[in-house]
């Protein structure tokens, strides 16, 4: 069951599954790559969501979706106690850098299928590993390396004086930008927050195998229960468009609270426009009632610089990255 790694990237538990999620990645490059041009094309008729062809193109894309999580959900699940044992040996070996109250219970809106995977980043032990390789997918083999990650954290500033002793990963799923973290920082503490133990438990697992020594915890990003003013460098990749419109304000707040005066809170996200083109906006739409995505389409109508200002944070830069995403940086002052 341990087939070892292709780089950075384990290796799932048959080769049989590997071929099927190679199919799938090929599918998935099929139906963003060739399909969606075509629908970029005729986007602003007012008839396109009933055509046959962007009606066959949803299907697909969610179809894509499921199976995935599908074949790797049970593939995992059918090893379940080899993969367990795997996690409490990480834990074992190193329970100093993983930290979780086993009383903790995750609020309900986060508890949804996200992306369509069953039981979300909470409701399975192994939604780490199937996330890891599902996202594999998403990422249309763009980053069996994380090389997507390392790209983020690249675009990560450091406060004006330098000073880089602790970093905050807010958000982290399975601690892909949290070890690329620590390679930009590595004399600084960093740490991997998310409100998914099996998340968490999963990215102790994989920093374990990689011998990078980072901390994870289980938390809110809206009560983190960390330290006031201790951190130099926050990050929160992809986040904000996954938790209800209600909480960005209290992200903020604790965001805010969390560093220390010059601090540097980095946000890489979907890009904040109520303008957005039609093709984008139909796949907003798509993302929002096939994809579950619920609440995306409100952060993107949100004037998140507005709500960075409120918050007590200074723009610092802002603009797209190499992806659709767009990168915030903003100091407190």
């Amino acid at each position: 069951m341990n087939r070892g790694q292709l780089g950075v990237l384990p290796r799932t538990p048959t080769l049989e599954d590997e071929s099927y999620l190679d199919f799938m990645e090929s599918l998935r490059n099929q139906h963003i790559r060739a399909m969606f041009p075509k629908i970029m094309a005729v986007a602003e008729a007012s008839d396109v969501e009933s055509r046959p062809y962007v009606r066959t193109w949803k299907r697909l894309m969610r179809s894509q979706q499921q199976q995935t999580w599908q074949k790797l959900q049970e593939s995992y699940s059918s090893r379940r106690a080899y993969y367990e044992a795997e996690l409490d040996a990480a834990e074992r070996h190193h329970p100093g850098r993983l930290h979780y109250d086993p009383a903790f219970e995750a609020p309900k809106y986060a508890t949804l299928d996200i992306h369509l995977q069953p039981g979300g980043y909470c409701g399975d032990s192994l939604a780490g590993y199937v996330f890891h390789h599902g996202t594999k997918v998403f990422y249309q083999g763009d980053n069996d390396q994380d090389e997507l990650h390392r790209q983020v954290v690249e675009s990560v500033l450091a406060p004006a004086d330098g000073k880089v002793t602790r970093v905050l990963d807010l958000g982290c799923s399975i601690g892909q930008c949290t070890t690329a973290l620590k390679d930009r920082f590595p004399t600084a503490e960093v740490t991997g927050l998310d409100v998914g133990l099996p998340m968490v438990r999963y990215a102790h697992k994989r920093a374990t195998d990689l011998g990078v020594e980072v901390h994870f915890r289980q938390g809110l990003a809206e009560d983190t229960r960390l330290p006031a003013g201790q951190y130099d460098v926050i990050l929160a990749y992809i986040l904000f468009h996954e938790v209800p419109e209600r909480l960005f304000k209290p992200i903020l707040a604790e965001v805010h609270r969390l560093l220390r005066p010059g601090g540097c809170f980095t946000v890489v996200d979907a890009p904040n426009n109520r303008n957005l083109p039609a093709a984008n906006r139909l796949w907003l739409k798509f993302d929002a009632h096939y994809n579950c995505e619920p609440y995306s389409p409100a952060f993107v109508a949100s004037d998140f610089t507005s709500l960075l200002g409120e918050a007590g944070f200074r723009i610092d830069s802002a603009g797209p990255t190499p992806t659709f995403l767009h990168c915030t940086t903003a100091v407190k002052a």
